[in-house]
């Protein structure tokens, strides 16, 4: 090797005067000359400790096995079968241990379905209500079954031989009810909450006798809207009205038990009250440590701690906090402006009392995930790491209200562990193959949809007929049914009330569709967008800006053209975009509008509070639309 190539891979000693004249020359304050290309000093020559390039990055927290408990959810982001009630479906349960999907609906029927290897297969009808159906609850070994309805009777059934057992009566309307005894009881108990008072009743499960067995009368002080069982910790945890949350045994001294916090104030079980919000459902974790609850108005979900008390996760779902991330971009999906507003115009409707309780959320097997319908779909959040790992129906048309889900349990459960579970032994998997489902409810929806590993299915071939449409031969049954449909209706508004006489005989599509739609909450809140002096006044429209509203069917409606016209002011018409295009908005004329005959559909006419016509359309508008909000508060119908 050349001496050349050696000296000049080695550093080079400086010498002695050289390094005397720096030391002068920096206590002088004289500057060093700039370096030549090639001569600059390197970070490696200075001595001593280096301080960090950047700042650590922050761990992320990781669960194991997280991989494991996804697979174990369906694969399939889009729902692979629906099925159909003859009514909208209210509450889907799936019984644990013993395998049964159970649906219920507004018109009082109870379905059995048996989970198969693969899907379900339907097993009994009952209609088991007449009138509504409040509350349901299954047991917590999975083979009781009870329902509470508006008709003042509660029905409980046997799941395994899927067969009504008993029927209790009560003397006021129900509110909640829960099984409240431990898996392996000798004897089922039956909590009960009513619509009138605070007390909650403990009735034999098997409904041998229709006196309860005890009345706690000093748990709450408001009526009990919601009841959850804890099997774990032999213990009950209930809500009322005012948003207080209660712990108590369903037996002995029926105080809260001793395994569980010593002090309320300890706890964050007061955080209802503060946010003057009320629960609409209550979820215990299959280990019994946790429970989930939904809240409104502040649309809230919360995990609790169960033996503390203590508050563990909030996630908002406010219609604010939606909005503003859909406008700044950071939603988990984002969505063109017509699509939001058609599912921001749904998020609303939720906070009709009649659709409140029908939300929930639910705990996948493991604990660790929760699960919750969105205006995204249904949301699978991870607590433990606090990242949504996926979202089921995204794309859909529907927005998830009440789940169920089952998870496949395979038939030597017990014997292989997590982490066998989680090898690559093919043997193992073989074992632990799955067929997971999810089930869930829509708002508005006559169907129940089920998620499943199914990922190649054909949109049309997906929604199951199972059930005769109720619009089959829809004009006989209509004819047949005028009165059911209504004859007359209060518009209770900011300004006042207004009477309309209907016209069933002459419209009964839009007749039904404004009924059903005025039963359902749905123009509660909403306002008069449109109002033109001595010619209408306009509403009807969930986005308040007359491009929003659908039809109780979710599509447009054909027009139902009479002999009746458009010939005298106070007249009840819809509105629409062009033949047949009619949704939910309406309008009232203030004036004869003979040009209207034949383009819109009459269906009723103002008979009292015409004062309060005249007054919303004397309002002071802007564009037509008026400058201080006029609302519908609700509509009641007779």
């Amino acid at each position: 090797m050349d001496s050349d190539t050696s000296s000049a891979s080695r550093p080079l000693k400086r010498p002695r005067s050289e390094l005397e004249a720096d030391d002068v020359s920096s206590r002088n304050g004289s500057k060093k000359p700039e370096a030549q290309d090639g001569d600059s000093s390197s970070p490696d020559d200075d001595i001593g400790p280096a301080l960090p390039s950047s700042a650590p990055k922050k761990k992320r927290r990781k669960l194991p096995y997280e991989k494991l408990y996804i697979s174990s959810l369906p694969s399939s982001p889009r729902y692979s079968k629906s099925l159909m009630h003859k009514d909208q479906l209210s509450f889907v349960t799936l019984s644990p241990f013993t395998d049964f999907l159970i649906t219920s609906s507004v018109d009082g029927v109870v379905k059995f379905w048996k989970k198969v290897a693969i899907g379900i297969e339907f097993v009994k009808e009952f209609r088991a209500h007449v009138g509504e159906i409040r509350s349901v609850s299954i047991s917590s070994d999975g083979r009781s079954f009870a329902t509470a309805g508006v008709d003042k009777t509660v029905k409980i059934f046997d799941v395994i031989t899927f067969d009504l057992l008993a029927m209790i009566n009560i003397e006021t309307t129900p509110r909640c009810v829960c099984w409240v005894h431990k898996r392996g009881a000798s004897m089922p108990l039956l909590a009960l909450s009513e619509d009138v008072g605070h007390a909650i009743s403990i009735y034999d499960g098997r409904g041998e006798s229709q006196k309860p067995l005890h009345i706690l009368s000093s748990v709450h002080r408001s009526p009990v809207i919601l009841m959850a069982f804890n099997n774990a910790y032999d213990c009950v945890i209930s809500a009322d009205e005012a948003g207080m949350i209660e712990y108590w045994q369903p037996h002995g001294s029926y105080d809260k038990p001793n395994n569980v916090f010593e002090f309320k104030t300890s706890t964050n079980l007061f955080e209802f009250k503060k946010s003057k919000s009320t629960p609409s459902s209550i979820s215990i974790s299959p280990s019994g440590s946790q429970f989930a609850t939904f809240s409104f108005p502040d649309r809230k979900v919360r995990i609790f701690d169960f033996p503390t008390g203590k508050l563990y996760r909030t996630y908002e779902e406010s219609l604010a906090t939606i909005t503003e991330m859909q406008q700044a971009g950071t939603a988990l999906q984002k969505l063109d402006d017509v699509e939001f507003g058609r599912r921001l115009a749904v998020e609303r409707e939720l906070e009709n009392p009649a659709i409140r309780n029908k939300i929930n959320v639910i705990f996948d097997e493991s604990g660790h995930f929760v699960l919750y319908g969105s205006i995204l779909g249904v949301k699978v959040i991870n607590t433990y790491t606090n990242r949504v790992v996926k979202v089921f129906g995204k794309d859909e048309s529907f927005r998830p209200l009440n789940l169920a889900l089952y998870q496949g349990q395979p038939q030597k459960k017990g014997i292989v562990t997590i982490s066998m579970a989680a090898s690559a032994n093919p043997l193992l998997q073989e074992a632990e193959e799955r067929d997971p489902m999810l089930v869930s409810t829509g708002s508005g929806k006559v169907r129940f949809f089920m998620f499943s590993n199914e990922e190649d299915v054909s949109r049309s071939g997906r929604d199951v007929q199972n059930e005769k449409p109720k619009l089959l031969n829809a004009r006989q049954q209509l004819e047949a049914r005028p009165a059911e449909s209504g004859t007359a209706a209060v518009l209770h508004t900011t300004y006042g009330d207004i009477q309309i006489r209907l016209f069933p005989e002459a419209a009964p599509k839009a007749v039904e569709n404004f009924v059903t739609h005025s039963k359902n909450g749905y123009y509660n809140n909403t306002i008069f967008h449109r109002v033109i002096r001595k010619f209408m006044i306009q509403c009807g429209d969930p986005l308040g800006d007359g491009t929003g509203g659908e039809s109780i069917w979710g599509k447009e409606f054909e027009d139902e053209f009479s002999t009746l016209k458009h010939d005298k002011p106070y007249t009840v018409s819809m509105a629409n975009a062009g033949p047949n295009t009619n949704g939910s908005q309406f309008f009232i004329t203030t004036e004869k509008t003979p040009w209207l005959d034949k383009k819109h559909t009459i269906f009723g006419r103002a008979i009292q509070g015409l004062d309060v016509v005249h007054k919303i359309e004397n309002a002071r508008v802007y564009k037509e639309k008026p400058e201080e909000e006029i609302k519908i508060i609700n509509i009641s119908i007779t």
